[in-house]
């Protein structure tokens, strides 16, 4: 194990560093072929990692794609200034309201989606709105949350939920109903400790008078109104997919290429601008970084895991599925939720088990807030942040993270229970 460790370690470290601008999904074929080169997986191994995330990473794109789409049409921004005003001023019900729209975005556009679209549309209100630094920190650390702990209602609402949806066969309707009330949960216990740990740093009144009409941010005001009426039925074809056992990729990515025709018509974006910029890198680094745990994998990781997993079902499902949770959570803040989605999938098979799959999605998408290098979408988060000029240490995170992330993923876990 010393050597498929050693490699994974390697790729993690320049994925998180990417020394020269080298790109994480560069860096994660590399990964995958030195663990190919090294004997570490085989080409069977390799078709059968494609297999599994091909549908997740295709949907991914689509959903990002869509996200962008949208963005530049202006949905988000109006949003955005839709529930500041909703506030009329109110800094205690701005602050709730926002992460009510993170939950939102993060459940339909997935929690990337949010860290990449709605992170700089936020943070350019809140320097229009004077926040002080304090506010400001506090509105980005929570909206950064909410991305994640929202981000287990639907298949398509986070990239973890996607791969394990894919890999234990469950299906649209099914997902949505089992962790409808832990997602519930998770929303309601994530707004209320992160309002009680920053209540200091909001700001108790703001004058918004002087706020951009909503109205005015949108570029074609007849493409706004089909886009509501576009994601309805986008949402109603990923149930009907469900029916058919239709790959949720279908419906995302195809889509997303439908609304970039329709964009395309109303003069709002240029294709082949939206097609370039698409996160394709994504899906490079899901076959590439799998394709090195699959290294682990074979050397025994996930048997070691699915041993532990089978003594706590020894106890009880129910700290079966507590433990899972936070045993998935600690290895994802460690050694990012990605890898840590398939390894547990896999031994959560191993002991036939397959409902604690759940309780690894609640623990791989909430866990990583612990620190920054747990999950693409905070490192995406932060690297956002950094080009807008606005810089969090590792230790401003953690001191955060560390705090609010364990009580949030009991309770969600106690809503899965």
């Amino acid at each position: 194990m010393l050597l498929s460790f050693s490699i994974f370690l390697i790729t993690l470290i320049f994925i998180i560093w990417q020394p020269r601008g080298l790109q994480i999904g560069t860096t994660a074929v590399i990964g995958a072929l030195v663990a190919l080169a090294l004997g570490v997986v085989d080409y069977m191994d390799v078709l059968e990692v494609t297999s599994i995330v091909w549908d997740a990473t295709l949907a991914f794109v689509g959903i990002i794609i869509l996200s962008m789409l949208l963005d530049e049409l202006g949905f988000f921004e109006y949003l955005a200034i839709k529930m500041i005003k909703i506030s009329k001023g109110n800094g205690y019900l701005m602050f709730v309201y926002i992460l009510l729209l993170g939950a939102l975005v993060a459940a339909l556009f997935a929690n990337d989606g949010a860290a990449l679209i709605l992170t700089p549309i936020l943070l350019a209100k809140m320097k229009y709105l004077k926040m002080d630094k304090a506010a400001i920190f506090a509105f980005l650390i929570a909206g950064g949350f909410i991305g994640d702990s929202a981000s287990n209602p639907l298949v398509i609402s986070n990239l973890t939920n996607i791969v394990t949806a894919g890999y234990f066969d469950i299906g649209f309707v099914e997902f949505a109903k089992n962790m409808f009330l832990p997602n519930i949960l998770s929303i309601l216990a994530s707004i209320l400790i992160l309002f009680v740990y920053f209540r200091k740093s909001i700001p108790k009144r703001l004058d918004i008078t002087t706020l951009a009409n909503e109205d005015d941010v949108i570029k074609n005001h007849q493409l706004f109104k089909i886009s509501w009426f576009f994601l309805a039925f986008l949402l109603v074809g990923y149930f009907i997919g469900d029916y058919f056992n239709i790959p949720v990729s279908f419906f995302a990515l195809g889509g997303a290429l439908v609304f970039l025709a329709l964009s395309k018509h109303y003069n709002v974006s240029e294709p082949k601008k939206i097609i370039k910029e698409a996160p394709w890198q994504v899906v490079w680094f899901s076959i590439g970084l799998y394709i090195v745990v699959f290294g682990l994998k074979n050397d025994g990781l996930s048997d070691y895991i699915a041993v532990l997993i089978d003594a706590m079902l020894g106890v009880s499902n129910e700290l079966a599925i507590i433990g899972t949770g936070f045993l998935a959570a600690i290895i994802s803040s460690v050694m990012n939720n990605m890898p840590t989605i398939m390894i547990m999938d896999i031994a959560i098979k191993e002991t036939g088990a397959e409902f604690l799959a759940y309780a690894n999605i609640l623990g791989s998408n909430l866990g990583p807030k612990m620190t920054p290098i747990g999950s693409l979408a905070t490192l995406l988060w932060l690297h956002v942040l950094s080009q807008k000029g606005v810089t969090i240490t590792w230790g401003e995170y953690m001191k955060v993270g560390l705090v609010i992330t364990p009580p949030v993923l009991l309770v969600a876990l106690l809503g899965l229970i």
